[in-house]
């Protein structure tokens, strides 16, 4: 494990794998660098590339200094891509991929961002359910629920009530609860702008070449996102990953990656 120390003097845990130029992975939300897509996809594009893996502030082994805000995100993507040699290739997720947008629209040393269905709202309806999410979720946060705000988090995205009853019960709830604090950081990068709307005016002001994808099994909901930020970001590529959902494989995503990071 390496460690990168940000701006706030927050210390980052971050794997490196491969040679190569840079690649920097950014994670959506609940997932860190041992608990993801990350890995996998790193062993992908670590034949061509060295490939940074990082755990984002408040999940893994990294530190959380208070107070929050997404700018101290997107100057610990800076401090990630300045201890990997200056300038980095990147590639996001979900929301990890609206941190990342964020970040290339305000300078960070970018040289291409490919992004995978970052789920901005499109639709009233749409913004109306994450405006009530992010009310459920600040009130769970406050009173130290962390069970309920990752509860929220699993009923705004769709996960049935059966399912979620039985995942509060599996192994695999505590690793949940324990970065649950981090669901409003992820909220936070995708809600600058009332119900998480695609921020046009900030995506015009992305000046590196930019690959948007989405999976073609994916649900419009999250599909109509992409396609609109790639028409924002100026001389953005769109490309949908048949058969691929939100949790999008590895081995499918990785030739675009190549493709686009060669």
């Amino acid at each position: 494990m390496n460690t990168v120390v940000s701006a706030d003097g927050t210390t980052l845990a971050c794997t490196v794998t491969g040679s190569g130029p840079a690649v920097v992975l950014v994670d959506g939300a609940l997932c860190h660098r041992n608990f993801g897509p990350g890995a996998a996809i790193a062993e992908q594009l670590a034949a061509h590339h060295t490939v940074w893996t990082y755990d984002r502030r408040g999940r893994g082994a990294s530190g959380d200094t208070a107070p929050f805000a997404v700018s101290r995100e997107i100057e610990d993507l800076a401090a990630v891509i300045a201890a990997a040699g200056g300038s980095a290739r990147v590639v996001a997720f979900s929301s990890g991929a609206a941190l990342a947008l964020r970040a290339a629209a305000a300078g960070v040393a970018i040289d291409r961002l490919a992004v995978y269905e970052p789920p901005f709202s499109t639709e009233d309806g749409q913004g109306a359910r994450f405006d009530g999410y992010v009310d459920e979720l600040t009130a769970a946060l406050a009173e130290g629920r962390r069970g309920d705000a990752v509860a929220a988090f699993m009923t705004f995205v769709g996960l049935p009530r059966p399912m979620l009853d039985g995942m509060r019960n599996s192994p695999v709830w505590p690793a949940f609860e324990a970065v649950a604090p981090t669901l409003a950081y992820d909220a936070a990068a995708l809600g600058e702008q009332a119900g998480a709307a695609v921020p046009v005016e900030l995506l015009a002001g992305v000046a590196v070449p930019t690959l948007v994808l989405d999976g073609g099994a994916s649900p419009e909901l999250l599909r109509a996102p992409a396609r609109a930020v790639a028409a924002a970001v100026p001389g953005a590529e769109y490309r949908t990953l048949a058969d691929q959902t939100h949790e999008v494989a590895a081995e499918a995503i990785a030739p675009e990656l190549l493709k686009f990071f060669a």
